[in-house]
Formats: structure tokens, sequence, C-alpha cells
């Protein structure tokens, strides 16, 4: 079967267990060349700090380098995070990028700074920068169009190039802040998924037309694990979940054994954690398109953005080809 709706990857660009940076890298940017041949539509990258198991924090850089290596594949983030950032610097990367590829670059983004407040401080960002996020992606819009909002000021390059922006978000904030601007509207219900259908619902509701989106378009972030059987994929699920617990205590590795990381994820307390994956795909390629197709609907979505959950690499090979074969109906 195939989904009535186009189909995208969120690659974290995970360091697995027993694995160097540059092997997940390397892992990056093959699936982004595999994507292209099964027909996925676009591929984000998320920029996120200070997280030793996500190798994307640098996230321009890592989209140059797989854009190099593939041909046809949109490529963009999923987010920068712009309170990190200036602006300015942003519109001369990304028109960068738009130079080099025309035509395959966006640019989604996110409020939130990705991090701990610790690390903000180490990035010499503002913490009240979040607060001028509007006004910060009006101003990156226009460095990106003709017509700069800081006199005498301009991205070179970046100027022209009309990178087409979208916000991500979890709240109803991030939902407005779209609508009011007109621009495509992320949510992400992979990792937050508490206020999905009213967040979608408030930006449709308030969705202004603008020169760049006629009409309101969601995207609707899903987590997937394919396996050849029910069993095999509920026992990877588990394993993410552990990993999970993990990274937020500050423990990964081997510091809690799996006994300890199930009474945790068992407790009251492993709760919220259990949570954060709630919209899943998991289970045996059938079993997850159907979800697929039911979480369409429930996100009121024009298109899903699909994590890769399973936490070892081999598995995680094998549910990207178990998805593309199925749902995106090619032959992988």
């Amino acid at each position: 079967m195939s989904l009535p709706l186009p189909l995208s990857i969120l690659d974290l660009a995970t360091v697995s267990r027993d694995e160097t940076v540059a092997q997940a890298l390397e892992a990056s940017t093959t699936l982004a060349q595999r994507a292209e041949d099964w027909g996925f539509r676009r591929i984000w990258y998320a920029e996120h700090h200070n997280m030793g198991s996500i190798a994307s924090a640098a996230t321009s850089v890592l989209i140059a380098h797989v854009a190099a290596r593939t041909e046809r594949i949109t490529l963009g983030s999923g987010g920068v995070m712009l309170p990190n950032h200036s602006p300015l610097q942003v519109a001369e990367q990304f028109g960068t990028l738009a130079e080099l590829h025309p035509g395959r670059i966006e640019l989604g983004l996110g409020r939130a700074p990705g991090t701990d407040q610790e690390t903000v401080r180490a990035l010499r960002r503002d913490p009240s920068a979040s607060e001028r996020f509007p006004s910060d992606v009006r101003e990156l819009q226009a460095f990106l169009a003709q017509d700069s909002l800081v006199p005498n000021v301009h991205a070179y390059p970046g100027r022209g190039t009309r990178v087409p922006l979208s916000i991500l978000g979890s709240s109803l904030y991030g939902a407005q802040v779209a609508a009011l601007l007109g621009l495509p509207y992320g949510f992400a219900s992979h990792f937050a998924p508490d206020a999905l259908e009213q967040a979608v619902a408030l930006y449709r509701k308030e969705f202004r037309p603008s020169e760049q989106l006629s009409e309101p378009r969601v995207l609707a972030g899903v987590n997937v694990i394919a396996a050849d059987s029910a069993d095999e994929a509920e026992a990877q699920f588990r394993e993410a979940q552990r990993q999970r617990v993990r990274l937020f205590t500050g423990r990964r590795g081997r510091s809690l054994t799996d006994a300890e990381t199930d009474a945790v994820l068992d407790s009251a307390a492993g709760e919220q954690i259990r949570s954060m994956t709630r919209y899943s795909a998991v289970g045996t390629p059938d079993t997850v398109a159907r979800y697929l197709e039911e979480f369409t609907t429930r996100a009121d979505a024009d298109e899903l953005i699909v994590a890769g959950l399973a936490p070892r690499r081999e598995s995680w090979w094998r549910s990207w080809e178990l998805l593309a074969t199925k749902v995106q109906g090619a032959a992988a």
C-alpha cells in the first residue's frame, strides 16, 4: 500500500552504541542516498547540543555534506533553533546552500534552544532570545528575500534565494506564529505529543495566506519501528525506551542495567518518558502502514515526518527498508 500523502524523514544522526560519530554521519549520508531512490520527499536534520548520542548539532554543515552526495531529494533543518543564532548568519548559511543546490534546500525553524540552560550559556546566547522569535523569523525571511529589515545590511549569499521556511513546534505558540506568518507548520508529535490536535486545529483556523503559502500545510512527526515480526518490533521499542531513560537520567551506556531502566519505565515517574513516544508505529510492515494511515487522520496532516526509532544500526536499516517497500512501494 501507499499512503495518500507525502512521507519524509527526520534524521537525528543518532550515534548508536559502539559506533563513532564518523560512522553515524556516514550512515546518515547513506540513508539519504537510499531515501532518494526509495522516493521519500525530504530529509530534515535537527539541531541539538551537548547530546553525545546526536551528531547533527552543526545542521547546515551536515546538510551541505549530504546535498553534495545526493541529487534530487530535498534537504533541510528540522529544525534550526533560531534563538541560538542571528538571523543574518542563518540566512548566509542557508543562502549558500541554496546557491550550491538550487531548489533542494529548505529551512525549518524552532523557538526552543534544543539543549539545557548551561549549554545555552556556552552558546553565548541571551536566554530571552526566544521572546524575539516572531520578529527574528521576519528578519530572516527578509534577508532571504530582496528587502532587508536591517538598514544597509544584506545577506550575501542569501539575498534573493527565498529559501522556503517552516515553523516547528510542540505548542499552541508555534501554531499561532506559523499561522500569522503564513508558513507551513511542523508539529513535533514524535517526542512531544500532548497538544497535537489542538495546535493543528488552531493553526488551520488562524492561518493567513502569504507569498510563500496560500493554504495551511501541516507536517506531523511520528516514530517508526518496522520489523519482520511483531515480537521483534516490540523488543526494539522497549530497548529504544530504555535508551531514553539512560539519556534523560544522564547515565547512558552500561551504567543502568536493563532491569533498572525497566523499573523506571514501569513506575509512575517513567510515564512521562513513555508518553513521549505515544505516536509510534511499531510492528510488521502491515501494522506500521495501518498505523500511519490512522495517525494521518488524527493529526489532520498533509505530510508525515518519520523518525526512525530502531535502537541499533542493523535494525534501523531493516526498519527503513521495510517501510520503503511497504509504504513507499519501493524496491528496497
